[in-house]
């Protein structure tokens, strides 16, 4: 594969890299860390993906698993709130709302508070995947998908409405 490509496909998914990126880590050397991990691992992946998924699947996968054994790894995890600094991965002014920040602010905030595999979950659904994607990005079914997505949404919205 060639470096145009690889920036190109990076490039189309960078929206989705970066918040996974940002769920995973709050204090920004860590990000900028976990960021060149992920693009280092999806680089040195690719000769391996066969088509058999959607690259964007593929990548969420990659990314994903990294992230969670970068998070692991972390012996000492800085908590504070999350700063929004977007390093690589600018969103486009197009998709920039202020009058959302704060309730974004918050909704990461609940949601670095979950497990690893409720967060991914989470970030799935989000995303607007559809279960069955999810499900094989996780590995798990989709009716403990469907299960673990219901049950998280109502936890979100609990803690939403605390804040």
């Amino acid at each position: 594969m060639e470096k145009g490509e690889f920036i190109e496909i990076i490039t189309k998914n960078q929206n989705l890299l970066y918040k996974i990126i940002n769920s995973y880590c709050s204090h920004p050397e860590s990000r900028r860390d976990l960021e060149q991990e992920i693009l280092l691992q999806i680089w040195k992946s690719l000769k391996r993906f066969d088509g058999s998924v959607k690259i964007t699947t593929w990548i969420y996968k990659v990314a994903l698993n990294t992230a969670i054994s970068f998070y692991r790894k972390e012996n000492k995890r800085i908590d504070k709130p999350l700063d929004l600094d977007h390093s690589v991965f600018i969103l486009p002014d197009s998709e920039y709302d202020p009058r959302t920040d704060e309730e974004i602010r918050i909704l990461y905030k609940v949601i670095d508070r979950l497990s690893r595999m409720d967060k991914a979950l989470m970030l799935l659904y989000l995303d607007n995947y559809k279960q069955k994607d999810i499900a094989e990005i996780i590995g798990i079914s989709e009716s403990n998908v469907a299960t673990k997505i219901s049950r998280l949404k109502k936890f979100l919205k609990e803690q939403f409405r605390n804040h």
